[in-house]
């Protein structure tokens, strides 16, 4: 009874590694560039994927941007407006004026980010449309220029850019079966995603496409951030009946806010690299809040006379 050879096992894409080494892979199986691995090369023996999980993750940055703008803000002019209001002596009047000032802050706060985000997605979904129309009308050689001007100033040979353009176009057009400009309406719809038209957008002009929840979290952030450091040189004034008295008290726990907000954000943003980036991001925080704040307090009281 003679054996009969079973056809060879194909890798099962559910148990294979997702990390193929470059020496070791099958011949007639093509291994995905971003799968490759040249472990088995390196001396150490880590694979360069794994040196990722030494470098620390950090917050979005429109996240940061927008809890930046609403503690400031909410940190400084309540601040101004309390300690203006202080001269009349009572908390109580403080407290109601600094409450009404400070809902209708966060309010507005947050409709201006919300708008502002937007305004954000509408301007890049016309640059897409205008972009998309313009990269079905252009030749060849046109594209292949306005690549080069991406990819040259960091490097790439001409030669090079020839082949990414062809590429992009290729991939751009090809998921309609036709090249042809009557099928212009679908291949906009297509270049909103891959191709030429969002290499354009992204590396040329340095924009994404804003998705629709991004503005409410903006929203969301900006006037949540502005409610909550409007409350912090607020607190002394429900619980010292003098306002004047309250307002030192203010002054204390609102520089104090500053440095550890300054810190936090020095933290979060990959600034503080070492004691003296902490440092630095506490005191410039403390500086730029304190001058703001003291500015709007001397205004109010050159015009209280």
């Amino acid at each position: 009874m003679s054996s009969v050879s079973l056809p060879p096992r194909e890798p099962n894409p559910l148990t294979t590694a997702p990390v193929w080494p470059i020496t070791s892979s099958r011949s007639g199986v093509t291994v995905p560039l971003i799968a490759n691995c040249g472990q088995p090369d390196r001396q150490d023996g880590i694979c360069c994927k794994e040196l990722k999980a030494d470098e620390r993750t950090l917050i979005d940055p429109d996240v940061v941007r927008d809890v930046v703008i609403g503690l400031s803000d909410g940190l400084t002019v309540p601040f101004a407006l309390t300690a203006g209001l202080s001269s009349l002596g009572e908390s109580k009047l403080v407290v109601l004026g600094g409450v009404a000032e400070l809902i209708a802050g966060a309010i507005s706060m947050g409709i201006g980010g919300f708008l502002a985000s937007q305004s954000e997605r509408d301007h890049y979904r016309y640059l897409r449309h205008q972009t998309a129309a313009r990269v079905i009308r252009s030749c060849d050689g046109e594209m292949e220029r306005e690549v080069a001007n991406v990819l040259e100033p960091v490097g790439v040979d001409e030669k090079t850019c020839k082949s990414v353009a062809q590429c992009l176009m290729e991939v751009e057009l090809q998921k309609h079966g036709s090249v042809h400009p009557r099928d212009e309406e679908t291949a906009l719809r297509w270049s909103g995603e891959v191709g030429i038209t969002a290499f354009l957008l992204k590396f040329g002009l340095g924009m994404e496409e804003v998705p629709n929840r991004r503005l409410y979290i903006s929203a969301f952030t900006i006037g949540m951030g502005y409610l909550i450091g409007g409350l912090i040189p607020l607190l002394p004034y429900f619980f010292i009946p003098r306002a004047h008295i309250a307002l030192i008290y203010s002054s204390i726990i609102t520089g104090i806010i500053l440095l550890i907000f300054g810190a936090v954000k020095a933290h979060v943003t990959g600034a503080g690299v070492g004691t003296t980036g902490y440092i630095y991001g506490a005191i410039s925080t403390l500086l730029v809040g304190g001058i703001a704040a003291g500015a709007a307090f001397s205004i109010v009281k050159l015009l209280e006379g």
